[in-house]
Protein backbone atom coordinates (compact mmCIF):
# COMPACT_ATOMS: atom_id res chain seq x y z
CA UNK A 1 0.00 0.00 0.00
CA UNK A 2 1.07 3.66 -0.18
CA UNK A 3 1.57 4.47 3.09
CA UNK A 4 2.84 8.22 3.84
CA UNK A 5 5.80 8.67 6.37
CA UNK A 6 6.66 11.80 7.08
CA UNK A 7 8.22 14.06 4.11
CA UNK A 8 12.00 14.62 5.94
CA UNK A 9 12.40 10.66 5.10
CA UNK A 10 12.48 11.27 1.52
CA UNK A 11 15.83 12.11 1.77
CA UNK A 12 17.20 10.08 4.30
CA UNK A 13 18.44 7.15 1.78
CA UNK A 14 20.84 8.86 -0.02
CA UNK A 15 23.25 8.46 3.44
CA UNK A 16 23.36 5.17 2.75
CA UNK A 17 23.27 4.80 -0.85
CA UNK A 18 25.49 1.53 -1.18
CA UNK A 19 24.10 -0.62 1.73
CA UNK A 20 20.52 0.26 -0.06
CA UNK A 21 21.82 -1.17 -3.17
CA UNK A 22 23.35 -4.38 -1.20
CA UNK A 23 20.84 -5.63 0.64
CA UNK A 24 17.76 -4.19 -0.44
CA UNK A 25 15.48 -6.69 -2.23
CA UNK A 26 14.19 -6.52 -5.78
CA UNK A 27 10.66 -7.31 -7.56
CA UNK A 28 9.57 -10.72 -8.36
CA UNK A 29 10.16 -11.48 -11.33
CA UNK A 30 6.69 -12.48 -12.37
CA UNK A 31 5.93 -8.82 -11.36
CA UNK A 32 7.59 -7.26 -13.78
CA UNK A 33 6.43 -10.42 -16.22
CA UNK A 34 2.73 -9.48 -15.44
CA UNK A 35 3.97 -5.19 -16.44
CA UNK A 36 5.17 -6.22 -19.73
CA UNK A 37 2.39 -8.70 -20.45
CA UNK A 38 -0.51 -6.81 -18.99
CA UNK A 39 0.71 -3.52 -20.76
CA UNK A 40 1.68 -5.07 -23.94
CA UNK A 41 4.76 -3.18 -23.69
CA UNK A 42 6.38 -2.20 -26.95
CA UNK A 43 9.52 -3.05 -27.40
CA UNK A 44 11.82 -0.45 -27.35
CA UNK A 45 9.79 1.26 -24.27
CA UNK A 46 9.86 4.83 -24.15
CA UNK A 47 9.83 4.76 -19.98
CA UNK A 48 10.02 7.22 -17.36
CA UNK A 49 10.94 6.09 -13.86
CA UNK A 50 10.40 7.77 -10.87
CA UNK A 51 12.96 7.55 -7.63
CA UNK A 52 14.92 4.80 -9.48
CA UNK A 53 17.06 4.53 -6.69
CA UNK A 54 19.98 2.61 -7.18
CA UNK A 55 18.53 1.26 -10.33
CA UNK A 56 16.58 -2.49 -8.52
CA UNK A 57 13.96 -1.84 -10.79
CA UNK A 58 15.49 -0.32 -13.80
CA UNK A 59 17.21 -3.32 -14.72
CA UNK A 60 15.10 -6.44 -16.03
CA UNK A 61 13.78 -2.99 -18.70
CA UNK A 62 17.09 -1.93 -19.36
CA UNK A 63 17.71 -5.93 -20.51
CA UNK A 64 14.80 -5.49 -22.75
CA UNK A 65 16.53 -2.58 -24.76
CA UNK A 66 13.93 -0.19 -23.53
CA UNK A 67 14.80 3.57 -23.28
CA UNK A 68 14.61 4.56 -20.04
CA UNK A 69 14.82 8.00 -18.43
CA UNK A 70 15.42 7.96 -14.54
CA UNK A 71 14.54 10.65 -11.77
CA UNK A 72 16.11 10.44 -8.33
CA UNK A 73 16.86 13.09 -5.84
CA UNK A 74 19.31 11.45 -4.41
CA UNK A 75 22.80 11.91 -5.80
CA UNK A 76 24.56 9.62 -4.01
CA UNK A 77 21.98 6.70 -5.28
CA UNK A 78 22.54 7.89 -8.26
CA UNK A 79 26.38 7.75 -8.15
CA UNK A 80 26.04 4.11 -7.18
CA UNK A 81 23.65 3.52 -10.43
CA UNK A 82 25.28 5.19 -12.98
CA UNK A 83 28.43 2.43 -12.92
CA UNK A 84 25.95 -0.29 -12.91
CA UNK A 85 24.41 1.42 -16.03
CA UNK A 86 27.39 2.33 -18.74
CA UNK A 87 26.62 -0.87 -21.23
CA UNK A 88 22.97 0.62 -21.33
CA UNK A 89 22.77 3.43 -23.75
CA UNK A 90 19.19 3.86 -23.84
CA UNK A 91 19.29 4.46 -20.34
CA UNK A 92 19.83 8.47 -18.73
CA UNK A 93 19.75 9.46 -15.29
CA UNK A 94 19.01 12.69 -14.12
CA UNK A 95 19.33 14.41 -10.41
CA UNK A 96 15.74 15.81 -10.44
CA UNK A 97 11.91 15.03 -8.36
CA UNK A 98 9.39 14.44 -10.44
CA UNK A 99 8.02 17.62 -9.78
CA UNK A 100 10.61 19.53 -11.20
CA UNK A 101 11.28 17.22 -14.36
CA UNK A 102 10.07 18.80 -17.02
CA UNK A 103 9.02 16.64 -20.48
CA UNK A 104 6.96 16.79 -23.40
CA UNK A 105 3.54 15.47 -23.31
CA UNK A 106 1.98 11.89 -24.86
CA UNK A 107 5.19 10.67 -25.41
CA UNK A 108 5.95 8.11 -22.56
CA UNK A 109 4.60 4.26 -23.28
CA UNK A 110 5.07 3.31 -19.63
CA UNK A 111 5.97 5.74 -16.09
CA UNK A 112 6.42 3.47 -13.42
CA UNK A 113 7.75 4.12 -9.52
CA UNK A 114 9.19 0.92 -7.97
CA UNK A 115 8.81 1.98 -3.53
CA UNK A 116 9.13 5.91 -4.35
CA UNK A 117 5.56 6.98 -5.25
CA UNK A 118 4.25 7.66 -2.46
CA UNK A 119 7.44 10.69 -1.74
CA UNK A 120 5.51 12.51 -5.10
CA UNK A 121 3.11 15.35 -4.03
CA UNK A 122 -0.29 14.26 -4.41
CA UNK A 123 -1.06 16.97 -6.59
CA UNK A 124 1.20 16.18 -9.01
CA UNK A 125 1.89 12.95 -9.43
CA UNK A 126 -1.48 11.38 -11.11
CA UNK A 127 -1.49 14.10 -13.15
CA UNK A 128 1.65 14.68 -14.09
CA UNK A 129 2.14 11.06 -15.38
CA UNK A 130 -1.36 10.73 -17.19
CA UNK A 131 0.29 14.36 -19.37
CA UNK A 132 3.14 12.33 -20.56
CA UNK A 133 2.35 9.36 -21.06
CA UNK A 134 0.97 8.59 -24.76
CA UNK A 135 -3.12 7.17 -24.83
CA UNK A 136 -3.19 3.44 -24.37
CA UNK A 137 0.39 4.43 -22.06
CA UNK A 138 0.37 2.64 -18.62
CA UNK A 139 0.67 3.61 -15.07
CA UNK A 140 2.86 1.34 -13.16
CA UNK A 141 3.24 1.61 -9.22
CA UNK A 142 4.62 -1.09 -7.22
CA UNK A 143 6.37 -1.62 -3.99
CA UNK A 144 7.66 -4.34 -1.44
CA UNK A 145 5.28 -4.44 1.45
CA UNK A 146 5.63 -6.14 4.70
CA UNK A 147 2.71 -7.83 5.88
CA UNK A 148 1.80 -8.55 9.85
CA UNK A 149 2.68 -11.95 10.83
CA UNK A 150 0.95 -13.17 14.22
CA UNK A 151 3.41 -15.75 14.62
CA UNK A 152 7.03 -16.30 14.20
CA UNK A 153 9.63 -13.65 14.32
CA UNK A 154 7.83 -10.93 13.27
CA UNK A 155 5.49 -10.86 15.86
CA UNK A 156 8.03 -12.04 18.48
CA UNK A 157 10.22 -9.33 17.78
CA UNK A 158 7.80 -6.64 18.84
CA UNK A 159 8.20 -6.86 21.90
CA UNK A 160 12.12 -5.89 21.46
CA UNK A 161 10.48 -2.56 19.53
CA UNK A 162 8.06 -2.04 22.54
CA UNK A 163 10.67 -2.19 25.15
CA UNK A 164 13.31 -0.34 23.23
CA UNK A 165 11.65 2.51 21.39
CA UNK A 166 8.12 2.54 23.44
CA UNK A 167 7.23 6.23 22.89
CA UNK A 168 7.89 5.33 18.73
CA UNK A 169 6.42 2.05 18.57
CA UNK A 170 2.97 1.24 17.06
CA UNK A 171 2.21 -2.63 16.70
CA UNK A 172 1.94 -3.08 12.96
CA UNK A 173 -0.50 -6.03 13.94
CA UNK A 174 -3.08 -3.15 14.94
CA UNK A 175 -3.09 -2.19 11.72
CA UNK A 176 -5.11 -2.75 8.36
CA UNK A 177 -4.12 -5.58 5.96
CA UNK A 178 -2.58 -4.84 3.00
CA UNK A 179 -5.54 -5.74 1.00
CA UNK A 180 -7.27 -3.05 2.17
CA UNK A 181 -4.35 -0.54 1.67
CA UNK A 182 -4.32 -2.27 -2.01
CA UNK A 183 -8.48 -1.26 -2.46
CA UNK A 184 -7.67 2.13 -1.16
CA UNK A 185 -4.92 2.83 -3.61
CA UNK A 186 -7.27 1.46 -6.77
CA UNK A 187 -10.05 3.82 -4.91
CA UNK A 188 -7.66 7.01 -5.01
CA UNK A 189 -6.30 5.79 -8.93
CA UNK A 190 -10.13 5.64 -10.30
CA UNK A 191 -10.60 8.35 -8.64
CA UNK A 192 -8.66 10.92 -10.67
CA UNK A 193 -10.37 9.79 -13.87
CA UNK A 194 -7.45 9.97 -15.60
CA UNK A 195 -7.08 6.57 -15.91
CA UNK A 196 -9.27 3.36 -17.14
CA UNK A 197 -10.30 1.00 -13.97
CA UNK A 198 -7.10 0.29 -12.47
CA UNK A 199 -5.69 -3.04 -11.85
CA UNK A 200 -4.25 -4.45 -8.53
CA UNK A 201 -2.30 -7.64 -7.58
CA UNK A 202 0.02 -9.01 -5.30
CA UNK A 203 2.91 -11.08 -5.16
CA UNK A 204 3.76 -13.08 -1.55
CA UNK A 205 7.39 -14.36 -1.11
CA UNK A 206 10.20 -14.85 1.49
CA UNK A 207 13.40 -13.97 1.92
CA UNK A 208 16.06 -15.82 4.72
CA UNK A 209 18.64 -13.38 6.81
CA UNK A 210 21.31 -14.09 9.00
CA UNK A 211 21.40 -11.97 11.83
CA UNK A 212 23.96 -9.38 10.18
CA UNK A 213 22.10 -9.33 6.85
CA UNK A 214 19.14 -8.66 8.77
CA UNK A 215 20.51 -5.40 10.66
CA UNK A 216 22.01 -4.13 7.32
CA UNK A 217 18.71 -4.57 6.01
CA UNK A 218 16.59 -2.55 8.19
CA UNK A 219 19.55 -0.18 8.71
CA UNK A 220 18.46 1.21 5.23
CA UNK A 221 14.70 1.75 6.54
CA UNK A 222 14.00 5.45 6.90
CA UNK A 223 12.39 5.39 10.20
CA UNK A 224 15.75 3.45 11.43
CA UNK A 225 17.85 5.98 9.96
CA UNK A 226 16.28 8.61 11.72
CA UNK A 227 16.42 7.25 14.99
CA UNK A 228 19.27 9.27 17.28
CA UNK A 229 22.77 7.14 16.68
CA UNK A 230 22.32 5.65 20.45
CA UNK A 231 19.02 4.96 20.60
CA UNK A 232 19.43 2.89 17.00
CA UNK A 233 22.36 1.51 18.29
CA UNK A 234 20.47 -0.03 21.05
CA UNK A 235 17.42 -1.52 19.03
CA UNK A 236 19.74 -3.08 16.80
CA UNK A 237 21.69 -4.83 19.41
CA UNK A 238 18.68 -5.98 21.37
CA UNK A 239 17.31 -7.11 17.66
CA UNK A 240 20.72 -8.90 17.62
CA UNK A 241 20.67 -10.45 20.48
CA UNK A 242 17.04 -11.63 20.11
CA UNK A 243 17.72 -13.38 17.03
CA UNK A 244 20.97 -14.86 18.19
CA UNK A 245 19.15 -16.10 21.18
CA UNK A 246 15.51 -17.08 19.89
CA UNK A 247 16.17 -18.11 16.11
CA UNK A 248 19.51 -19.31 16.27
CA UNK A 249 20.89 -16.79 13.90
CA UNK A 250 18.46 -17.00 11.33
CA UNK A 251 14.79 -15.66 10.50
CA UNK A 252 12.82 -15.52 7.45
CA UNK A 253 11.05 -12.82 6.36
CA UNK A 254 7.46 -12.08 4.87
CA UNK A 255 7.31 -9.61 2.01
CA UNK A 256 4.11 -8.83 0.20
CA UNK A 257 5.21 -7.25 -3.18
CA UNK A 258 2.03 -4.98 -5.10
CA UNK A 259 1.77 -3.81 -8.61
CA UNK A 260 -1.07 -0.89 -9.47
CA UNK A 261 -1.55 -0.57 -13.13
CA UNK A 262 -3.33 2.02 -15.13
CA UNK A 263 -3.92 2.78 -18.66
CA UNK A 264 -4.43 6.23 -19.94
CA UNK A 265 -7.41 6.05 -22.47
CA UNK A 266 -7.04 6.36 -26.50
Amino acid sequence: MLDKQPLSYRTSFDQTALEYDAVRPGYPPTLIEDIVTITGLPSPARILEIGCGTGQATLPFAERGDRLTCLDIGAEMLAVARPKFRTFPNVEFHHTSFEDWSASPNTLDLVMSATAFHWVAPEVGYSKAAQLLKPSGWLAIFSNEHPAEFSGFFADIQSVYGRIIPELWIDPRDGPPIESGMASVVRTIDSTGLFEPAIARSYPWREQYTTSQYLRLIGTYSPNLALPAEKRKELFEGIAEFIDTQYGGKISKLYMAVLYLARKPV
